[in-house]
């Protein structure tokens, strides 16, 4: 049957149709990620999900998929991938039930078989906006499953790693004819790549955007075996450079290059063809401080997630120390109080660059200052970490930000949705006068 056909008679079906019901619910990524982010003791939660695929190996794909994110969590990346294909060949229906639901409107989100990075994890984002979340997993052929549940508005949540291109491909083709809106359509996030970002917001005002090359090991070759220099290849830059594997995320396989001979050594600790190059920019203040900002984009309004203020230049929350020092979330605390007539006022023109650029919904911005006072963008994407899992002790100022945040999503959603029913209401043909 062609695409077409097929998708301009999809039926929803109640989430009461699911196999899934008759087994316990779906504690999902958000749930889980946070045990064990606060340390909490997991090694029972293990044992009962294990017990469950083997006692209903055929039939708790809830079991599969949880046990699968938590063998993840615990660094066991292919055990989980192997269950979390088994639960995959018994539905691609997923449901996550909010604690306190709070909008009726229910949220569908198109998902990728893979690991942690290979969709956004709109679930910390869901629980907190107390809004019913049906995750669908679709694959590279685009084939449905039968029973697809009622839901009132669907976001991709597949992001744009390259291994994700064909998966989002078929997924554009399939929500031409979808009966509910869409947001975040795949044709922009295919575009979201650190070269095509680099590429086309470099130059704009008030951004400051390395240019990022996609280069394949044997171009990196002819500097370290053939003399080339690096800025014969890159931009006309010299060392210091940033080199990454393709695909890759969390800074692994991020490193700083000053030499050539400390690129021969990257090469031959890291064995991948394709990698991203970029200059380096020294975004450190007067007081040799690295600060990195994550913010969030909704429908062209920006919301701050996290600060993180590190010695090192490659600054990542979970490293940057924010939790053994009072100094650190004091800044962090004072950025999230001033950032709307702050950060967000002074960057507002960038930031709406970015956006007219992007064209998304809903996407990320890792970001710095540089010390001329430009937004130092280092990535834009729609993968980004949004959660609420910090400690209320050590980060009290933290709540009431992520609860600002969770509302903003789901007055985003709900904005969304009802401006697609005007819109749908507008297109139909009036009686009057007939």
């Amino acid at each position: 049957m062609p695409l077409t056909a097929l998708t301009s008679n999809i039926q929803l079906h109640p989430a009461s149709v699911n196999a899934l019901d008759m087994h316990p619910e779906l504690m999902g990524l958000a749930r889980l990620m946070t045990n064990a982010y606060q340390d909490v003791n997991m090694d029972h939660t293990a044992i009962e999900l294990l017990a469950r695929c083997q006692d209903n190996h055929s039939e708790d794909a809830n079991a599969l998929l949880d046990l699968n994110i938590l063998l993840q969590l615990r660094g066991d990346t292919a055990t989980a991938l192997a269950l979390q294909k088994e639960a995959l060949q018994i539905t691609k229906n997923f449901h996550l039930k909010p604690d306190n639901k709070q909008t009726p409107l229910r949220l569908l989100a198109f998902m990728a078989e893979g690991d942690l990075l290979t969709n956004t994890p709109f679930e910390f984002l869901a629980l907190g906006a107390g809004m019913d979340l049906h995750l669908l997993y679709i694959d590279e052929k685009g084939e449905l499953p039968k029973n697809i549940p009622e839901h009132d508005i669907a976001i991709v949540a597949v992001c744009e790693l390259d291994r994700n291109q064909k998966i989002l491909a078929s997924i554009d083709k399939i929500i031409q004819h979808w009966p509910c809106p869409v947001l975040n359509a795949p044709q922009r996030i295919l575009k979201m790549t650190r070269d095509l970002n680099g590429a086309a917001l470099q130059h704009k005002k008030g951004i400051n955007m390395p240019i990022t090359l996609r280069l394949q090991r044997c171009d990196l070759q002819k500097i370290t075996h053939q003399g080339l220099a690096v800025s014969d290849i890159l931009f006309s830059q010299d060392y210091p450079i940033i080199i990454r594997p393709i695909d890759s995320h969390a800074g692994k396989g991020l490193e700083k290059i000053d030499s050539t001979d400390q690129l021969k050594s990257y090469l031959e600790r890291h064995l991948d063809e394709h990698f991203f190059v970029s200059s380096f920019a020294n975004y450190a203040n007067s007081e040799g401080m690295f600060c990195k900002y994550r913010v969030v984009m909704m429908n062209g309004e920006a919301f701050l997630i996290h600060t993180a203020i590190s010695e090192h230049w490659m600054v990542h929350y979970l490293n940057a120390g924010m939790m053994e020092s009072h100094d650190k979330r004091q800044v962090e605390a004072k950025a999230m109080a001033t950032f709307d007539q702050g950060f967000a006022k002074k960057h507002a023109k960038a930031l709406t660059l970015i956006h007219r650029h992007i064209g998304t919904d809903y996407f990320g911005i890792d970001c710095a200052e540089t010390a001329e006072g430009e937004l130092l963008v280092f990535e834009v994407g729609t993968s980004m970490l949004v959660h609420d899992m910090d400690s209320r002790t050590l980060f009290p100022y933290k709540k009431a930000q992520m609860k600002k945040v969770f509302t903003a999503f789901r007055q985003f959603i709900i904005h969304a949705y009802e401006d697609a029913q005007q819109e749908k209401t507008s297109k139909e043909p009036s009686l009057i006068g007939h």
